[in-house]
């Protein structure tokens, strides 16, 4: 079979075939009487050979290797074409989603689209200053995409850095909450605890709604942090949170604090009260915990609260005992 009727079969071209046979990988089996290439049906099993290899992403010189050495297994060369592969996927991921977060600004010339690579660059730099520098710079000229600032935020370790980019993104507007709330799912407690910091710093309603959910959520760190955000926005639904967070002794006081404003309302104050009670009354064996209770209790108003305190007045802990006496009496006073 001549060469024309071999490109036509194979789809392999016979400038192609000819490089092929420049190289190595394949010899003609003989010559028609005018000197033309004849290719015998062997021949053409190899070329079809040579062209599966190469879909593979195999180099020429790697086909020729595996053609014609005898001593060759695939599997080191299986295994470094997955890792190369794998290399070739990221790296065209990581283009793809810059050039979405660049249409995302809807550029309007070249200028803009420098502007804002070197935004992501700048956030993506070695240099903590430099990350910092571009958080500023990116809510003041609003060239950032949401997106890029969120990744920002959930990966960011050091803390002036971290600040500098939730006050960015909480600039931005409420953009980025889904991401966000992608980020209170993270299995990475890290992210979790900078996604609820990020979504503190958001003050509109749809924040507030996601931190509503944060009370329930199983990390207890993510529901403390909800919690205190809350209860300085005067939600209620931040009330068993607090209690909790004064029960264990984590940031007690700004729980309690919380608590005395929420308790402003006549109605909050008794449920309030209530939750403080039932924790007491429920075996809180611990008197650090008891006395901390008896603490929150003195700035809940009413009868309630007063009762609960009386009571603790003959707690069998000294400390206790005298806190409560302690707090009666200032709520005695004009």
């Amino acid at each position: 079979m001549l060469i024309g009727e071999v490109a036509r079969r194979s789809g392999v071209s016979a400038r192609m075939l000819r490089h092929y046979e420049a190289l190595g990988l394949i010899r003609p089996s003989g010559r028609t009487a005018a000197g033309h290439r004849e290719y015998s049906g062997e021949d053409i099993r190899r070329i079809f050979h040579i062209e599966s290899l190469r879909t593979l992403g195999l180099s020429l010189r790697e086909v020729g290797r595996a053609l014609d050495d005898p001593g060759f297994t695939p599997a080191g060369l299986v295994d470094d074409l997955v890792r190369r592969t794998r290399e070739r996927i990221a790296a065209e991921q990581e283009l793809l989603t810059r050039l979405c977060r660049i249409g995302s600004t809807g550029p309007a010339d070249w200028e803009d689209v420098l502007q804002t690579v070197g935004l992501l660059q700048a956030l993506g730099s070695d240099s903590a200053a430099r990350r910092q520098r571009a958080a500023l710079s990116s809510a003041e000229e609003g060239a950032a995409p949401v997106e890029a600032l969120v990744e920002a935020v959930l990966s960011e370790a050091d803390p002036g850095v971290a600040g500098a980019l939730r006050w960015a993104l909480a600039r931005s507007g409420g953009d980025g909450l889904p991401l966000l709330a992608e980020g209170l799912g993270s299995h990475a407690a890290d992210v979790r605890e900078r996604a609820v910091r990020a979504i503190i710093e958001i003050p509109d309603g749809a924040a507030a709604a996601l931190l509503k959910g944060a009370l329930a959520h199983p990390d207890v760190t993510v529901r403390r942090c909800a919690a205190r955000e809350l209860g300085a926005r005067g939600a209620v639904e931040a009330v068993p949170a607090l209690i909790d967070m004064i029960v264990d002794g984590v940031n007690d006081t700004e729980a309690a604090d919380a608590l005395g404003a929420l308790a402003s309302d006549p109605a909050t104050a008794d449920r309030i009260a209530a939750g403080l009670v039932d924790r007491l009354a429920g075996g809180t064996g611990e008197a650090p915990a008891r006395r901390r209770l008896a603490q929150a209790l003195a700035d809940i108003p009413g009868a309630t609260a007063s009762r609960a305190l009386a009571d603790l007045t003959h707690d069998e802990d000294r400390a206790v005992a005298l806190t409560a006496t302690y707090v009666l009496k200032l709520r005695d006073e004009p």
